[in-house]
């Protein structure tokens, strides 16, 4: 993609931004999944390249944009997304789940998590926290605009009324 590529050259924080993680992180990624996210050529069509199919996915799952505004970006046809990302998914999932994605595997485990968020934030029946993300919440008593964000609501996310990622 010539965006992202002038992106890299030019301005690496607007890389980073779009993307959600640093080139070097991106190549690595890319180079285990290359293999499961690889496609042949055929005698109809040139495939879309593993590189192309990972920045799509990673384009989708961080800003949760439509297909059809996706397309703008990538230059992909929306049908054509709507096989590539849950491949790539799939592939993300084969490819990490040993290394970085923990399951719970019994009730318990799934019951110290969210007294872990009970107990240091008072957030109750939370099984976890990703990036930080906003949830909407009824502020505490005399909490004035502490977890008033520019979105105009209250949140309750990494920063604010002292919660932070486990």
């Amino acid at each position: 993609m010539p965006l992202l590529r002038e992106l890299q050259e030019n301005n690496p924080n607007d890389y980073r931004n779009y993307l959600w993680m640093t080139d070097s992180c991106f190549q690595q990624l890319l180079s285990l999944l290359s293999p499961y996210i690889m496609k042949q050529d055929t005698c109809m069509r040139a495939v879309i390249p593993a590189e192309q199919r990972l920045i799509a996915t990673l384009c989708y799952l961080a800003t949760g944009r439509s297909l059809q505004d996706i397309k703008f970006t990538t230059g992909i046809s929306p049908q054509a997304l709507g096989v590539i990302i849950p491949e790539t998914c799939s592939a993300i999932i084969q490819v990490l789940q040993k290394d970085y994605i923990r399951f719970r595997s019994n009730t318990q485990q799934w019951q110290d998590v969210a007294a872990q968020f009970d107990n240091l934030w008072n957030f109750p029946n939370c099984g976890g926290a990703i990036d930080g993300k906003h949830v909407r919440i009824v502020p505490p008593p005399n909490s004035g605009s502490y977890c008033f964000i520019y979105k105009r609501v209250f949140q309750h996310s990494s920063g604010c009324c002292g919660v932070s990622q486990l």
